[in-house]
């Protein structure tokens, strides 16, 4: 059952600290698990409802963006470094040849025009709390040249195939701020068919 608004945790940041307030932590009632066959006690079950405080840090401006209809990547500037030049996506700190802090890059109009299929999989099952209709079609998205990483994501509308041109969409209308905020869609989808809240 969903928690209202006085059971919800909350957190602010004041003068650079965390502040927590509101519940974090709910118990519920346990319940008695009886064998249907026996009639005797088998278990119990033991409910708890955590919130939990997730910091982004310096990823904080990939996830913000997402809800801004923004694709945000990180690119190695160091002069020194055989990578210099090279993004990641996802979005990295630090570039992983040198250790120094990467710069944020806007790849939005590049993943426009050269995200493509790099290899997927279609899956009818899913772990717990997933909120993705099945089947859920994971794919793994590759970009131009300049781009040496490769991104995982949904595809939510049309079908999966390697080398297939997709477009990014955006959950522009209520972010969640998670990854959740980004899929991608077929090359040729209609604003119409897009999932609610997402924008191209």
């Amino acid at each position: 059952m969903p928690k209202t608004d006085d059971e919800k945790g909350y957190v602010d940041v004041v003068n650079g600290r965390y502040k927590p307030r509101g519940t974090f932590h709910v118990i519920e009632k346990n319940q008695p698990i009886f064998n249907k066959d026996t009639g005797k006690l088998a278990g119990v079950t033991n409910p708890r409802d955590m919130t939990y405080i997730h910091s982004y840090g310096g990823e904080a401006i990939f996830f913000e963006s997402l809800g801004k209809g923004k694709l945000m990547a990180s690119r190695c500037d160091n002069e020194k470094c055989d990578s210099k030049g090279s993004i990641f996506e996802p979005f990295r700190i630090y570039c992983p040849d040198c250790l120094r802090k990467a710069k944020p890059v806007d790849i939005t109009e590049k993943a426009r025009k050269t995200a493509k299929i790099h290899s997927f999989i279609i899956t009818e099952r899913s772990g717990a709390f997933n909120t993705l209709p099945k089947p859920i079609k994971f794919v793994n998205v590759e970009f131009d040249e300049e781009v040496v990483t490769i991104l995982m994501s949904v595809l939510s509308v049309g079908e999966p195939e390697i080398g297939k041109k997709i477009i990014p969409i955006f959950r522009t209308k209520s972010p969640t701020y998670t990854i959740m905020d980004l899929m991608f869609v077929a090359e040729g989808t209609k604003e119409s068919d897009l999932p609610d809240g997402f924008t191209f």
